[in-house]
């Protein structure tokens, strides 16, 4: 079975069905998308179903209805990749290709990077909320604690939204308090980064919000391993490994694209990232190869909010490229929403040079305040099934 559309697109998260969105509201006709989930899943709120404030049912909803009006649908899961003739092979042996072809499949978790963690996160004591069926056993585990260690593990490289480990962290750490039992736990996070964030500010609020609850910082630390058996995390440090023993573990694990990006020749990277322009999205081989999202290595910390500028410029390039005009850039516009506390949050926006890269004048979004962790918790999941999804949001 061999079928034609005009743009294909691999993955059926964020970035492709805001993408099919974006193109169909450019008059793009023939749009594609192939992905096999049954159920698409607005994962910023998996920290807070992690951390008891939000229901796993309010972050999903059944994958046909979060996908563009007039798109063709492939639920079935790419398995190989031709870039020359920008076709795809799925699982079921159907050959799809397009004029463009772009690639946006996500990332998922990298189990082999650290060993040890995979099975460690399936056992009693360890969670991560960065996989759906685990984010409310994140809760149960940790809401439980009224004594012992708790060890949070925040890491940036390859890890779509980095920053968003310390959600569960300070949170959780705000109810320990109210419930007077914080005082009798030992809370340690391992992070990955020689400072908790890379900008100024959001590190020292950040720092602040460690010290007013007494939560131990280790920098520079690497999960190299976990004993799910013993309860121990070794953290690689330039002192050497170092052993911490923990009763309840939240894990930030490091992630990989899909291997057949790299067994296509579309990377040549660590974590079989898709090596392409990171400012047009174009593949540098293969001119009507495009990728963005986790998949993608740009130069950039991966987040949803990366998204919005990524989106509408690879739509607009592929009609550039196409029409013979100049391309958009991507500035490598990253935004992570970072809880301090159970009640407030900061927005920390920046480029992939690390500058500041501020949204809105009126407000100073770096300063962790109530109202921004509510629009986080509340307006933003609205924003994105009835805004992102439906390519009205995001501007190049």
């Amino acid at each position: 079975m061999n079928t034609h559309h005009d743009v294909l697109i691999v993955g059926g998260g964020n970035a492709g069905i805001s993408l099919a969105a974006h193109l169909r509201r450019l008059g793009c006709r023939d749009v594609a998308v192939v992905d096999p989930a049954k159920t698409h899943t607005y994962r910023p709120l998996l920290s807070y179903v992690g951390a008891g404030r939000a229901d796993l049912a309010h972050a999903q909803r059944p994958q046909g209805r979060a996908m563009p009006s007039r798109c063709h649908r492939y639920a079935e899961a790419v398995v190989a990749v031709d870039p020359e003739r920008r076709a795809v092979v799925t699982d079921r042996g159907r050959e799809i290709s397009g004029n463009d072809l772009v690639i946006c499949p996500g990332s998922s978790p990298d189990w082999d990077a650290a060993p040890g963690t995979g099975d460690a996160v399936v056992g009693s004591a360890a969670s991560t909320n960065y996989l759906p069926e685990l984010a409310a056993k994140t809760w149960t585990l940790m809401s439980s604690l009224t004594s012992g260690r708790a060890v949070f593990t925040v890491a940036t490289e390859t890890v779509p939204c980095g920053g968003v480990g310390y959600k569960p962290l300070f949170i959780l750490c705000d109810l320990w308090r109210r419930r007077g039992v914080l005082g009798d736990l030992d809370v340690t996070v391992l992070v990955e980064d020689r400072r908790m964030f890379a900008l100024d500010r959001p590190d020292e609020q950040l720092r602040a919000a460690a010290e007013r609850y007494g939560v131990r910082v280790v920098t520079s630390a690497r999960v190299g391993g976990v004993d799910p058996e013993g309860q121990v995390v070794r953290a690689e440090t330039p002192a050497g490994a170092v052993l911490y023993p923990f009763d309840a573990l939240h894990l930030t694990p490091r992630h990989r694209a899909p291997e057949w990006i790299g067994a296509a020749g579309l990377s040549g990277l660590p974590g079989g990232f898709a090596a392409v322009d990171p400012e047009t999205l174009r593949h540098p081989e293969h001119p009507r190869v495009w990728a963005m999202g986790d998949a993608a290595e740009l130069g950039a910390q991966r987040s949803g909010g990366g998204l919005r500028k990524q989106v509408p410029i690879l739509a607009r390039n592929i009609a550039a490229q196409r029409l013979g005009r100049a391309f958009a850039r991507y500035d490598g516009y990253s935004v992570a929403p970072i809880a301090t506390s159970g009640t407030s949050l900061l927005l920390a926006e920046f480029d992939r040079q690390g500058r500041p890269t501020p949204s809105f004048g009126l407000a100073d979004l770096q300063r962790s305040r109530p109202w921004t962790y509510a629009y986080d918790l509340f307006m933003q999941p609205q924003l994105y099934w009835h805004g992102i999804l439906k390519g009205r949001v995001g501007s190049a």
